[in-house]
């Protein structure tokens, strides 16, 4: 026969663990180091990824 495992649903805590900040902008950035050049705008960029939902945002120099 099977093992039956038990089933534990997440709690309410568990389901919002790092997006309540992100949802209020206060993402935590990370800077991108494998793309570091723009073809659309021809200018070096620096393309920083929130490590918490994984947004995107770019930066020309």
């Amino acid at each position: 026969m099977a093992d039956i495992l038990p089933f534990k649903r997440p709690s309410p805590k568990d389901k919002a663990k790092g997006k309540t900040l992100c949802r209020s902008n206060l993402h935590k950035w990370v800077v991108d180091k494998e793309k570091v050049f723009d073809v659309k705008q021809g200018k070096l960029v620096t393309t920083y990824i929130c490590s918490r939902c994984g947004k995107t945002k770019i930066k020309a120099h």
